[in-house]
C-alpha cells in the first residue's frame, strides 16, 4: 500500500501503554513498523495523564488508570483506547463517544482464570483451610473435621450469569454441585443450572454465593446489612466482581456474629495505587476469610490473552478501520478494497450527513468504490474507499461537512 499519502504515517504515530501491559502487545506494534511505543509500569494520575497524552494516538490501560473528561479534552490526537481488562468503567465513555474515540476491551479473555480461582476459594473456605493454615503458621496443630465439608452436593448461587458466571456454572457442576443463579437479564442456563426469580431466592438457598456483576448504581452495596439477613446460615460469600458491590462493614459483622461461615474478597471499594502501598479493610483478621489484591484475572495465560485480544483490536482499527468490539464508535467490520484509498469519517448522528458526504464528493466527480455506514444513538461512522488520485481533495471536503467529528485518511 502507498503510505506516503496517509495522514498518520507509522513513524509519527505515538502509542502509550500504561500499567505494565503485556510485552506481546507492545511487540505486535513494533513488529508492524510502529516504533514510537512507550510502556510504563504503573498508572498515571489525571494531571500526569493529561500531560502525557497530548500527542498520543493510541492509549493502552488496565483498570487503575482513569480516563476522565479532562483527560479526553487534552487528548487532541487520540484515536483509540484499549482497556486491557474486562471492564471499561474507568473510561468516560460518553465523552469518548462525543470525541469519536474508539474504546476497546477484552470481555472474555480472563474468564477462565477468575472461574478457576472462585472454585479454589470455595474449596478452601468450605474446608476452613484459612484458619488451619494460620494456626499451623503459629505452631498450632488443628486436625479436625468439624465444620469442614465437601463441595459435592452443595448449592452454588451465582449472582450475574454472564461470561464468568456461566463458565463458573459449568466447572461447579463438574464437581457435583447444584447451581442456581440470578441475573437481571434473561440468560440461558447451562447444564442443569436453575434460573431463580430473585436475589433472595438465590442467597437463601445457597451454601456458596459468588458475585459476577458490573459496578453500576444498581449494584452498589448490592450485598448489604438487609439482604445479608437472607443468607443461609453458615454460607460463604465470594466477591471477585467489583469492590463497591459489597458493604464490607456489614459483611464483617455477619462473619463475626457467625451468620456467615466465611468469605473470599478480591476487590475493594478503595484499593492501593501500587504494590507495597498500605491497605486496610474491615475484614482483616476475621476467621475463615481470604483476602487477595485484585488478582482474579491475573494469570500469565489471561494477561497474554488480553494482550492478544486488545492489541489486535487496536491494530485492526489503526490499519483497516475495523471497530468490532467498540463501546463508542459503531462496530463495523469491512473488507480491504484493492486500488483505493480508505477514509474514515466520524460524525454526529443527525439526519442528512451521509447525503451531504455524497453530494460534496459527487460535485468534484470523486468516485466512491465502496461505502460502509453504521450508527448508534450518538454518532455515525462512515468508511469510504475512493479513487487514489482524488483522496487528498476528498479528505478536505469531508472535513467541511457539517456535524463532522473526525476524518482520517487511513491508507
Amino acid at each position: 500500500m502507498d503510505h506516503k499519502l496517509t495522514s498518520y504515517p507509522k513513524d509519527k504515530i505515538n502509542i502509550l501503554f500504561l500499567e505494565n501491559i503485556s510485552d506481546k502487545a507492545v511487540q505486535r506494534f513494533k513488529d508492524n513498523g510502529y516504533q514510537n511505543v512507550k510502556k510504563l509500569s504503573g498508572a498515571l494520575s489525571e494531571q500526569e495523564l493529561m500531560k502525557a497524552i497530548e500527542n498520543v494516538h493510541l492509549l493502552g490501560i488496565r483498570s487503575k488508570t482513569k480516563v476522565t473528561a479532562k483527560v479526553l479534552q487534552a487528548a487532541t490526537k487520540l484515536q483509540a483506547i484499549g482497556c486491557f481488562c474486562i471492564g471499561v468503567n474507568q473510561v468516560n465513555l460518553k465523552e469518548a463517544t462525543k470525541k469519536g474515540i474508539t474504546v476497546f476491551n477484552a470481555p472474555y479473555s480472563n474468564t477462565r482464570s477468575v472461574a478457576e480461582l472462585v472454585i479454589g476459594a470455595a474449596i478452601m473456605l468450605i474446608r476452613r483451610i484459612p484458619d488451619k493454615n494460620m494456626a499451623a503458621h503459629k505452631g498450632i496443630w488443628l486436625k479436625e473435621a468439624k465444620g469442614s465439608y465437601e463441595l459435592r452436593g452443595k448449592t452454588l448461587g451465582i449472582i450475574g450469569y454472564g461470561n464468568i458466571g456461566s463458565q463458573l456454572s459449568v466447572l461447579a457442576e463438574a464437581l457435583g454441585m447444584k447451581v442456581i443463579f440470578y441475573d437481571i437479564e434473561t440468560r440461558m442456563p447451562l447444564g442443569n443450572a436453575v434460573d431463580k426469580k430473585t436475589l433472595k431466592d438465590v442467597v437463601s438457598q445457597s451454601d456458596v454465593i459468588s458475585l459476577h456483576v458490573p459496578e453500576t448504581s444498581v449494584t452498589k452495596n448490592l450485598i448489604n446489612k438487609t439482604n445479608l439477613k437472607n443468607f443461609k446460615k453458615g454460607s460463604i460469600l465470594i466477591n471477585y466482581a467489583r469492590g463497591e458491590v459489597v458493604d464490607l462493614n456489614a459483611l464483617g459483622k455477619a462473619i463475626t456474629d457467625c451468620n456467615l461461615g466465611g468469605a473470599a474478597i478480591d476487590v475493594f471499594p478503595v484499593e492501593p495505587e501500587k504494590n507495597g502501598d498500605p491497605f486496610d479493610t474491615p475484614l482483616k483478621n476475621l476467621p475463615n476469610v481470604m483476602l487477595t489484591p485484585h488478582i482474579g484475572g491475573s494469570t500469565e495465560e489471561a494477561q497474554e490473552n488480553i494482550g492478544d485480544d486488545v492489541s489486535n483490536k487496536l491494530f485492526q482499527f489503526l490499519e483497516k478501520g475495523i471497530t468490532n468490539g467498540s463501546h463508542t464508535v459503531p462496530s463495523l467490520n469491512l473488507p480491504p478494497q484493492e486500488g483505493t484509498h480508505r477514509i474514515l469519517h466520524i460524525h454526529n448522528n443527525v439526519p442528512g450527513v451521509l447525503s451531504a458526504i455524497n453530494t460534496e464528493l459527487s460535485k468534484y466527480n470523486i468516485n466512491i468504490v465502496g461505502q460502509y455506514l453504521k450508527t448508534n444513538d450518538d454518532i455515525g461512522y462512515v468508511v469510504l474507499d475512493i479513487d487514489k488520485k482524488l483522496s487528498g481533495r476528498a479528505v478536505q471536503l469531508l472535513k467541511e461537512v457539517k456535524e463532522t467529528i473526525k476524518v482520517r485518511l487511513l491508507y
